[in-house]
């Protein structure tokens, strides 16, 4: 895979479970499949567990860092200070950039009438990038980090004020949620991507580099009513199609993706449906009855 994108198990406010020991287990393991991370926020220590696993363990691993933005501006304060302060200890060799904020422009889009907070939500990710720049910037790091956001595929046309300000644009481009056969999944993501986001991304100014920050196919659904979408059917076999038409086509053609994901999740079960079952692994870290393509 060009990469996957990752959540280090328990790694939940409160609770904050998440251990050394699991996350460099979880880092041999994704190292025999990619050589890139992207992670979505830094609670609970993982942006510093992650990178001191990967120095341990001295594979060839890079990551996107996070943080995540939220309602509570107190919050997204220490979300991105957690990430400056990761990057005092271990430096930027295994960091290719930070992104700012998870689908805070579909939140707002699909949660009706925009709220005062969402709205606020919103203006924290885009104007978030200019202040967290500035301290990017006071730590003199050895190299520039690219500072940009990641949000649902659609949401950039409807709001291109976040791709203009970003060095890089992150899009959630999943074909399961398109209502696609999987037959049809892999040209359709493709499509999507290009004719939304890449088109975004090349008619603002300042031509942020585009990504896929999420594409994947769930194996299963908490409830029968759940386990299909339109023409899409969550399944195994399905996601095996998946991965025999998309990455190698994806990595041939350039493409730069995160596959969703790693392991199953079991805390989105509070979600329902296929939220908790989008891994190629399952939350024990077995394999799914499914094979890697050989690209």
């Amino acid at each position: 895979f060009y990469g996957l994108a990752y959540t280090p198990f328990n790694a939940l406010e409160p609770w904050c479970g998440a251990s050394l020991n699991n996350v460099t287990e979880d880092i041999l393991l994704m190292s025999q499949m990619t050589t890139r991370l992207r992670m979505y926020g830094s609670a609970c220590n993982q942006t510093q567990l992650v990178l001191q696993a990967i120095q341990d363990t001295k594979v060839n691993m890079t990551v996107w860092l996070g943080a995540y933005v939220g309602d509570n501006s107190t919050v997204n304060a220490e979300q991105q200070q957690w990430v400056l302060d990761a990057l005092q200890i271990y430096g930027t060799d295994h960091v290719s950039g930070v992104t700012i904020g998870n689908e805070c422009a579909l939140f707002l889009r699909t949660s009706g009438r925009a709220s005062r907070p969402r709205r606020r939500k919103l203006t924290f990710s885009v104007f978030g990038y200019i202040q967290f720049r500035t301290q990017l910037a006071a730590l003199n790091l050895p190299k520039t980090l690219p500072v940009g956001t990641a949000d649902a595929g659609s949401a950039f046309t409807n709001a291109n004020t976040l791709a203009a300000g970003s060095d890089f644009i992150m899009a959630n481009v999943h074909p399961w949620f398109g209502g696609v056969p999987i037959e049809q999944a892999a040209g359709w993501t493709w499509e999507f991507f290009e004719e939304n986001d890449v088109a975004i991304s090349e008619a603002v100014s300042n031509k942020p580099v585009p990504y896929v920050a999420e594409t994947g196919w769930p194996t299963a659904s908490m409830t029968p009513e759940n386990a299909t979408l339109g023409g899409a059917v969550a399944g195994v076999s399905e996601l095996q199609t998946f991965l025999d038409t998309y990455p190698c086509q994806a990595n041939a053609n350039e493409s730069y993706y995160f596959f969703f994901e790693p392991f199953d999740e079991p805390w989105k079960v509070q979600f329902g449906g296929v939220e908790p079952y989008w891994g190629l692994f399952n939350s024990d870290r077995t394999l799914k009855d499914i094979t890697f393509p050989t690209c």
